[in-house]
């Protein structure tokens, strides 16, 4: 209730009755005095001690707060004269209600103060907040043994509001003492001491519920009783709203709470949160997502822009439309494509509007016979796509109607004519002088979406004189026990004047050993025949345009043994006179052609009509020992090329992509499907269409040497095409392509025993070429091909020559390139290349896959390279390599050829390492040796570096300057002293960038020598 007097006035009304209290502080001092007036302390306390009180946490839900009670608060004391309710206001005359009781001059004191009935609101576990003064029992006169200093509090569950509660019926809470008590003194000061004390009650089971507090002898006032609950308040967390949630019954429990998502925003995994015991919102998972035209900005989804987008709930903010593109509504989740700009359903919202490309240009043709390659520039504008192919259209015209009708399908496209990538493509199986228009169409991603015009180029060309079509009519002559004789009639379209005829046959199942015959004659005689076999024949035409495609097979068979001789009987006396004919008759020419012999005088056999040549496996027969045949020692390099390499029928190759240029033409992979066989992965080699004679016999004169070799490291040979446009060499695919390319890729992926199996695979075909005379002169790791099985091949035999009989027999070159980095020292002085020359390149290949593709002498110049390996300069080992490798390297570099060893013996040498892995664990000291260097050349200090720093920065290694200065390493001086272990020290770490380093400080060091020192 509200005092009527000033400030800190108010009047002591116990429960059921009471007098007034003391109006000033001195009488209030007095009644301290004696303990019976002990009570009357507790006005002195109020106007201090209640502006400590604070206001509730957001998280905590009043139930009960005695200093906010207006009027009466309705409490019962037992007995009556026990708790005193003490009525006062504070500065703004706002009632406070305190209890206060201190019967401590009495015996067997039980004072009971009773709350009203609190109703629980639903919460299972509430909490109790007191806040009291207590006196020291000590401090009161006499030291009173009946004096308490704890209390007691209790509690009373109960659904109704009714005060017929037994004493015993209460549940004890907890007995509560002061953490600070006061005495006289501190009245007279005026520092009153306030305690506070917490206590939680739960679980709850009812409705509500009442509190007691039991006084058994203390002098005590409670200045306030607060009862609340704690519960999680709403909050707005990732566009989700969570309700207000009341907090469990036990202290450790979380609870969980589903939020839902705040306007114009979804969810993919519906947001929930945990609610603590304390009121604490924990563990969030899911949340919402500002929905498609909607971004999130302050909390809230707010409206995208026009001229804005956004496509997916997933995107962060509203974009900008993209180029071409725009939009003029609020909320929109794409943007509209602007006039003759289009966009594909697959493209994404936040890509541009696109265009058809322009039309390529600057188209060229190159006619080759009846084959057409076409080259052109891909369009000035793409229409802003990347996706740009092309489409040829194939035209045959008429030029004397002026009509032009589609070309058919016979024409066929390499690599294809639809869904082209790249820039040219050739068109083969043409007809021969004919009129065509190819329409090169540039074509995108949104062009079937344009109802403009098609954008193309075109290509006016006519095709030359064509090959001659296949021999059709094939009849039999006489036929033996050991021949047969055939005619046949010209192709029904020579397309030209035809030069000669190529008849090939075979026995029948046996089609890998063939002979070959050539003739002018449509007439022909196969002899040294089985008797009683079946022969296959196929015979072609050729012109100056080339040869045709074979004929088909025709059989027949020789007479059996048994119906020759019975022939034979009959013709006995003819076969008897003609015998006798014939031995005057040589009687006669011998003495004539001893005649002219004395006369000084003979005559050179003439050429046959015919020419026979015998194959087997793709090889010449020859007797003894197999050997490497020099195709530039044939007349005519057709010749050879037909000997050693199978012919392809250009139908049976498919042209996939292109995937290097060669010295003359495009290589490309493809496949190669054969007659009876399985589809083979090739390499193909084209001849670029306006070669030369001497270009194309060039070209086919690697595939005459290639087409010699037999051996599991030496790339093999399918075939050729020479009788069609364009000319091809098709070889295995090898799938990893270059070695050095490979191992740059892979720097350091690979164990020592594999880069030892790759050098042990590389010699065995060197064995194999060697053992057969031959000398390769451009031995490199960019000269062997790998494949998925790390199996390396030797390739590339464009600079090969014959070794004679003599092993000590060498080719003196005529001048031209030699791969000075690779070449022996009396290969580059004397031009002569041998066997031995082949094991010093040999040496360098080892280099080379060791340190993963490094360049041999780094960026040294030629002439600096010939004068250091001149003076005895050799490569200094790569790092981490086995000492027992780095010894063959240098054994490979003697400069004494017959000092190095032969390739056998470097097989043999690999093989061991290879079954005794221990052996390759021993590494060279790859910084052995540079004290020596620094001894008698100075100081790289002198070098082009000015700095660490700036030679740092010039290999890309400028992230180390700070470390390196850090430790020490601030001249070239001392970074010429650097270890690969000071490396690992310094906290380099990455492989890479260690070889990167120490091959630069072994480069500066070769340059310091300006020709090195021996080693």
């Amino acid at each position: 209730m509200r005092g009527s007097g000033p400030r800190g006035a108010g009047r002591r009304r116990p429960s059921g009755g009471g007098g007034d209290l003391p109006s000033t502080p001195a009488s209030l001092a007095g009644c301290y005095s004696a303990p019976r007036r002990a009570p009357l302390w507790t006005c002195l306390l109020l106007c201090a001690a209640l502006r400590t009180l604070l206001a509730s946490p957001s998280n905590e839900v009043n139930l009960l707060d005695s200093r906010t009670v207006m009027g009466d608060l309705g409490w019962i004391a037992f007995p009556k004269n026990g708790w005193e309710e003490i009525g006062e206001v504070d500065e703004n005359y706002t009632p406070i209600h305190t209890y206060q009781v201190c019967k401590v001059m009495e015996q067997n004191q039980n004072n009971w103060l009773l709350t009203s009935w609190i109703s629980n609101e639903g919460a299972s576990r509430i909490f109790i907040e007191l806040k009291f003064t207590l006196r020291d029992c000590n401090s009161l006169p006499g030291g009173l043994g009946t004096c308490k200093e704890t209390f007691n509090m209790y509690y009373f569950e109960s659904d109704e509001n009714g005060r017929n509660i037994k004493e015993n019926q209460y549940i004890k809470i907890d007995t509560i003492a002061a953490d600070e008590s006061f005495t006289e003194l501190d009245l007279g000061d005026r520092v009153m001491k306030l305690n506070t004390e917490v206590r939680d009650v739960g679980p709850l089971s009812k409705k509500g519920f009442y509190l007691a507090f039991q006084d058994v002898g203390a002098c005590i006032a409670l200045v306030s009783v607060r009862v609340y609950y704690k519960k999680c308040p709403s909050v707005v967390r990732h566009l989700a709203v969570f309700p207000d949630t009341i907090t469990g019954a036990d202290s450790s429990q979380l609870l969980e709470v589903s939020g839902s998502c705040v306007n114009h925003s979804v969810t993919d995994e519906p947001p929930k949160m945990h609610c603590s015991a304390e009121g604490e919102w924990l563990v969030p998972i899911g949340k919402c997502m500002c929905k498609a035209g909607y971004e999130e900005k302050n909390g809230t989804c707010q409206v995208c822009r026009p001229g804005f987008f956004k496509a997916s709930p997933h995107s962060q903010s509203c974009s900008k439309c993209p180029p071409h593109s725009y939009t003029h509504e609020e909320a929109s989740t794409s943007c509209v494509c602007e006039k003759d700009y289009f966009r594909r359903e697959s493209d994404p919202p936040t890509m541009g509007c696109t265009r058809p490309p322009s039309a390529p240009r600057n188209a060229i043709s190159n006619v080759n016979e009846t084959s057409v390659f076409l080259e052109w520039i891909p369009p000035a504008d793409t229409g802003g796509r990347t996706d740009v192919s092309y489409y040829i259209a194939c035209k045959k015209c008429n030029s004397h109607a002026g009509v032009c009708d589609e070309c058919g399908g016979h024409v066929r496209y390499l690599p294809q004519q639809i869904g082209l990538k790249n820039t040219s493509v050739m068109m083969v199986d043409l007809l021969a002088h004919t009129n065509y228009t190819f329409e090169i169409e540039a074509v995108n991603g949104v062009s079937d979406l344009s109802p403009g015009a098609r954008q193309y180029v075109s290509v006016n060309v006519t095709t030359n004189q064509a090959a001659p079509s296949p021999v059709t009519n094939v009849k039999k002559g006489k036929i033996a026990k050991n021949s047969i004789s055939l005619s046949w009639q010209e192709p029904d379209r020579p397309n030209g004047i035809i030069l000669e005829y190529e008849i090939k046959y075979f026995e029948k199942d046996q089609e890998t050993s063939y002979t070959i015959i050539k003739s002018k004659e449509t007439t022909i005689t196969a002899e040294g025949l089985k008797p009683a076999s079946v022969y296959v024949f196929q015979i072609r035409a050729r012109t100056a345009a080339g040869y045709g495609v074979f004929s088909r097979r025709f059989e027949f068979e020789t007479v059996p043994v048994s119906v020759a001789a019975s022939s034979d009987q009959s013709q006995i006396p003819i076969i008897a006179v003609s015998v006798t004919v014939g031995v005057i008759l040589l009687a006669v020419v011998i003495g004539f052609l001893l005649s002219g012999r004395r006369c000084g005088y003979s005559k050179a056999k003439q050429d046959p009509e015919e020419e026979k040549m015998h194959f087997h496996n793709g090889h010449i027969k020859l007797p003894g020992v197999r050997t490497y045949i020099d195709p530039h020692t044939y007349e005519d390099p057709n010749q050879a090329v037909h000997e050693f390499a199978k012919e392809i029928e250009a139908s049976c190759i498919t042209i996939e992509r292109v995937i290097g240029a060669g010295e003359f033409g495009e290589v490309c992979s493809g496949r190669l499907k054969l007659p009876g066989k399985r589809e083979l992965p090739v390499a193909i080699k084209t001849l670029k269409v306006g070669y030369t004679e001497k270009q194309r016999r060039d070209f086919l004169g690697e595939a005459s040497i290639m087409g010699q070799f037999d051996h599991p490291n030496i790339i093999h040979l399918e075939g050729v095409v020479t009788k069609s446009k364009p000319v091809m060499i098709v070889t295995e695919y090898m799938e990893n392509g270059s070695l050095d390319t490979f191992l740059k890729k892979n720097d350091g992926q690979f164990t020592v025993i594999q880069l030892v199996g790759m050098l042990r695979g590389i010699a065995a075909g060197m064995k194999y070429l060697s053992d057969m005379g031959y000398v390769h002169r451009d031995l490199a790791a960019r000269n062997i091909l790998i494949n998925s099985n790390l199996v390396c091949k030797v390739s590339d035999f464009g600079l090969s020559r014959i070794l004679e009989d003599d092993p000590e027999a060498a080719y003196t070159t005529r001048g031209g390139k030699i791969p000075i980095r690779w070449t022996a020292p009396e290969a580059i002085a004397f031009r002569k290349f041998t066997s031995a020359s082949d094991v010093w390149s040999y040496g360098i290949v080892m280099w080379e896959v060791v340190s993963y593709g490094e360049r041999p002498y780094w960026e040294m110049t030629n002439q600096d390279v010939i004068k250091a390996v001149e003076e005895g300069y050799r490569l200094p080992s790569p790092m981490d390599c086995p000492a027992a490798l780095y010894q063959l390297m240098l054994d490979c570099w003697q400069k004494d050829r017959n000092s190095r060893p032969k390739f056998d013996e470097i097989v043999n040498m690999l093989d061991k390492l290879i079954r005794n892995p221990s052996s390759l664990k021993t590494l060279v000291n790859a910084s052995s040796r540079v004290p020596n260097l620094l001894a008698e050349h100075g100081s790289l200090g002198s070098g082009a570096y000015r700095s660490v720093g700036e030679w740092l920065e010039a290999i890309k290694m400028g992230r180390y300057t700070e470390i390196f200065m850090e430790n020490g390493y601030s001249s070239m001086d001392a970074v010429a002293q650097v270890t690969l272990e000071d490396l690992r020290r310094l906290g380099v770490t990455l492989v890479g960038h260690q070889k990167k380093i120490m091959n630069s400080l072994q480069e500066m060091k070769v340059q310091l020598v300006n020709g090195m020192v021996p080693l």
